[in-house]
């Protein structure tokens, strides 16, 4: 008997290494090269498509809390991930090639995992099978998911355009922390009033690329695009990806009216992305309007951002919270279409399903982390929120039940829920 998981993005390779790590011999399926979905390019596993960012490092944030639990049930990503760091301040961003190439050395490394690069048209009826496929998942593997979830829903996602360090014209640029934490690892753009109103109005009527059913409604909040966000009013911008807290502009010695940040993204330090700028513009548009931002006047691209469907299963209806179907215990989902949101929380629920695929083929009890951890709490979201109003759900502390004791300030209160957190989950490990 042997456990097969199908699809080598994160959660996909966490879920492989993870039943891998427990004894169990692991087959994982990856269609790329032969085939493609519409959001990668890249032959390695693990590839990246979105932002390069992991989120924030430190334990009183929930990215950070989530990567501190995920690293004690021995993560790959986030060994990989420290091994190909960029500088990104308080957060952990990472080269994604050499990200990729890190993963995939430790899989096909690893002597239980045997990887297939072939495409998957039906689910394997020998042994336990772990479906990561992500949320592009379509064609003859999507009609077999339908047959056992039932209707998907849908919503839309997007990536920022990355633009060569060479071509930022540094004399309008200066480098500086994000929101005034870490180190001065970011290059902010400044603009003045004249100058964000007039990228504004370019913006919200610059021309946008055709996509079914884009909307205000069904685009996922963390990812939504800043053309969408910019027409909700013309000071949304300034309270979100512009925000110019904690900066001042050295030529001018005061706060500016907006600031684009630009984060890192390879270790050579040669490639960085617009942070928060995700976009469905056309092409064309993107390189007109965003070289309005004086520091990107001569940028060049060498990567436009792109909008794509994510789609994701009615997850309290027929999972587990042991990520296995409720009629068909030997099936486990894990990523994305499971309808957590982001990086690590699909590697997290990866892990989650890798470990509990091997306790089923073995016959052993299953774990499920206590709600008071992230994981835990991600896990109890995805089995038994109200299903009326099913949406993506990032890490947060708003999951975590509330402290027994009263505390007022916001970092203590989460420092002290991560710790508890962290406690709990040494116990049940």
């Amino acid at each position: 008997m042997q456990i097969h998981v199908i699809g080598g993005g994160l959660a996909g390779c966490e879920a492989a290494f993870a039943a891998a790590n427990r004894g169990c011999a692991v087959i994982l399926h990856e269609m790329k090269p032969h085939r493609y979905s519409p959001a990668h390019s890249m032959e390695d596993l693990c590839e990246l498509v979105c932002s390069n960012s992991l989120k924030a490092s430190r334990l009183d944030s929930a990215g950070g809390l989530l990567k501190a639990e995920m690293e004690k049930l021995g993560s790959v990503t986030l060994m990989a991930a420290k091994e190909t760091s960029v500088p990104a301040g308080g957060a952990l961003a990472v080269d994604r090639e050499a990200f990729a190439k890190a993963v995939s050395a430790r899989i096909y490394a690893h002597p239980n995992i045997r990887v297939q690069r072939e495409e998957v048209t039906e689910i394997p009826s020998d042994g336990i099978t772990v479906i990561a496929t992500g949320p592009l998942t379509d064609g003859a593997l999507a009609e077999q998911i339908r047959s056992l979830c039932g209707d998907t829903l849908s919503f839309f996602d997007a990536a920022a355009p990355i633009v060569l360090k060479d071509t930022i014209d540094m004399e309008n640029a200066f480098y500086g922390a994000r929101y005034g934490r870490g180190g001065d690892d970011y290059i902010n753009c400044p603009m003045n009033r004249e100058e964000y109103e007039a990228f504004y109005e370019a913006l919200i009527s610059a021309e946008r690329a055709p996509q079914h059913g884009v909307d205000n409604v069904n685009v996922f909040e963390g990812c939504m695009p800043v053309e969408i966000m910019a027409s909700r009013g013309r000071e949304t911008l300034l309270y979100g990806p512009l925000r110019p807290v904690g900066l001042r502009d050295p030529k001018t010695d005061k706060r500016p009216h907006a600031v684009v940040q630009l984060r890192q993204d390879n270790q050579a330090g040669t490639l960085y992305n617009l942070v928060g700028f995700q976009t469905n513009l056309r092409f064309g548009e993107q390189k007109r309007v965003f070289s309005m931002i004086p520091a990107l006047k001569n940028a060049e691209f060498v990567r436009y951002g792109v909008m794509h469907r994510n789609s994701f299963i009615r997850s309290p209806e027929v999972l587990c919270k042991d990520f296995s179907l409720r009629k068909n215990p030997s099936v486990f989902f894990a990523g994305q279409i499971t309808g957590v949101e982001g990086y690590m929380e699909s590697a997290a629920s990866g892990i989650l399903a890798g470990i509990n695929a091997a306790k089923r083929l073995k016959g052993d009890a299953p774990i499920i982390l206590p709600v008071e951890t992230m994981m835990g709490a991600l896990t109890h979201y995805i089995a038994e929120s109200a299903l009326g109003d099913f949406q993506p759900m990032n890490a947060n502390f708003g999951i975590l039940p509330p402290l027994s004791e009263r505390i007022r300030d916001k970092h203590e209160r989460y420092l002290a829920m991560a710790e508890r957190s962290l406690a709990l989950l040494s116990e049940k490990i």
